[in-house]
């Protein structure tokens, strides 16, 4: 891995350490825009140190270091949209990952508004099932939250996961602004160049638009119905797989 990340990607060495591969025998995903160039840096500094300026305002007008505790922590999370099959299985995932902060179940990539479950199982709405990951990239950076999205599913198959078939199940990255989208086709291509599939990646990179949120049954699905058949079968395997490959990605 290291061999193809000079080849393609020599600027990612400057700042790539061992203890960023992966962690086991496959090397982990670091892609080069994952590393904050000096002048981001900077930018990076001054965004804490306006939002601690406007807390003590706050502060000052009664408000209380709770309140402004909580404030300056929201500042620092993200939002990742991500569909790879069912997303019963994928919210049982990156629920489990430390630095994720929630999992919403839902649907992306349609056109018409309020999609149904009913809807999106046709195959004919345009939306996929996905989750709206919402985490701290200062404890999980985006490239690994692609690492963990990547190597949970087959990226390889059109359209389908396992015996879940149709575009409702396709692999897609929906990116929420341009540094997602940079990271996203870097970590694809990196991986595309590997030998870790032997057919090559189909997974989209697609802009963001819609979200809608899956029915309040479909939330937390595996959580609240582990002796469901599927979830027994299907889910229940590939959240052990996970487990055991991400150990140390884990919430403790």
């Amino acid at each position: 891995m290291y061999c193809i990340i000079t080849a393609i990607y020599p600027k990612a060495l400057q700042a790539i350490a061992e203890p960023l591969f992966f962690h086991t025998t496959q090397e982990q995903i670091a892609a080069p825009s994952v590393f904050i160039s000096n002048s981001n840096r900077i930018k990076m500094r001054l965004i804490p140190t306006l939002i601690l300026t406007f807390g003590i305002v706050l502060q000052i007008n009664g408000q209380n270091n709770k309140s402004i505790s909580r404030m300056i922590s929201e500042h620092k999370l993200e939002v990742a949209t991500l569909g790879s099959g069912c997303f019963w299985c994928v919210e049982a995932i990156f629920a489990r990952l430390n630095g994720v902060e929630q999992v919403v179940s839902g649907y992306s990539g349609g056109t018409t508004d309020n999609p149904t479950y009913k809807d999106v199982c046709s195959g004919l709405s345009g939306y996929a099932e996905v989750v709206q990951v919402t985490f701290n990239p200062e404890v999980l950076p985006f490239a690994k939250l692609l690492e963990v999205f990547f190597k949970t599913h087959d990226p390889t198959t059109l359209n389908r996961q396992g015996a879940d078939v149709g575009t409702q199940y396709r692999s897609v990255v929906f990116y929420h602004n341009a540094q997602q989208q940079k990271i996203a086709s870097e970590v694809k291509d990196i991986l595309d160049q590997s030998d870790i599939w032997s057919d090559p990646i189909v997974t989209t990179i697609e802009p963001f638009t819609k979200f809608y949120r899956a029915e309040d049954y479909h939330q937390d699905y595996f959580l609240n119905n582990p002796k469901q058949p599927y979830c027994r079968m299907v889910v229940a395997p590939k959240v052990d797989k996970f487990e055991k490959l991400f150990n140390d990605y884990l919430k403790k």
